[in-house]
């Protein structure tokens, strides 16, 4: 099991799976993913995403946002190999603080994120937070974490070098869907009808 960055050709991919688990897809681009794949059936078992914001009188803001985990992967580490790679991204882009607007608080607090006050989020999240609230995730509320402060707990990196195969029916081959194509509409150039 490793994670890497979001190829152009998941775009179709994410989309579905974000739409699917409900999550928010705000200024979607696949360039601010990574994928976390299973190394012996090449199944993509999760997604994360940075999404920076630059506002215009203020200094630039990390979020860490659409974090997902497919059904056969959960309790396997899978989610935290895929924060604790975009905490190191955010790092990288010279963040000291990243921000996450969710419900899901308790499984972010495992690695270091603390509930802060909305008072205290830099403006262009205080509007977030709100759009969040009104669209996608009703319960949602300010997490913030110093990145020099993020740990992943030993049993759930244990888990992520153990996972085993998510599924029993892992599809080792590429569908024209992972290529953003409808079969069941396409022509293609040299088509016979046959």
């Amino acid at each position: 099991m490793y994670v890497r960055d979001a190829k152009n050709r998941e775009e179709v991919w994410l989309l579905d799976h974000i739409e699917s688990m409900g999550l928010d897809e705000t200024a979607f681009r696949s360039r601010d993913y990574v994928v976390a794949v299973d190394e012996e059936s090449g199944e993509k078992a999760g997604f994360g995403r940075i999404r920076v914001h630059k506002p215009d009188e203020e200094a630039d803001v990390c979020e860490l946002t659409s974090i997902g985990v497919l059904e056969g992967w959960r309790e396997q580490g899978v989610g935290a190999h895929v924060v604790e790679r975009l905490v190191e991204y955010a790092s990288d882009e010279g963040f000291d603080t990243v921000y996450s607007l969710t419900g899901e608080g308790r499984y972010l607090a495992q690695f270091g994120f603390q509930r802060i006050d909305e008072s205290s989020l830099p403006d262009v999240l205080q509007d977030r937070l709100e759009a969040k609230r009104d669209g996608v995730d009703p319960d949602a509320v300010a997490f913030s974490i110093d990145v020099a402060e993020f740990r992943v707990p030993d049993r759930l990196r244990d888990a992520f070098k153990n996972a085993p195969d998510g599924r029993e029916d892992a599809d080792d081959e590429e569908s024209p869907e992972d290529f953003g194509i409808d079969p069941d509409s396409a022509t293609y150039k040299y088509d016979t009808g046959r």
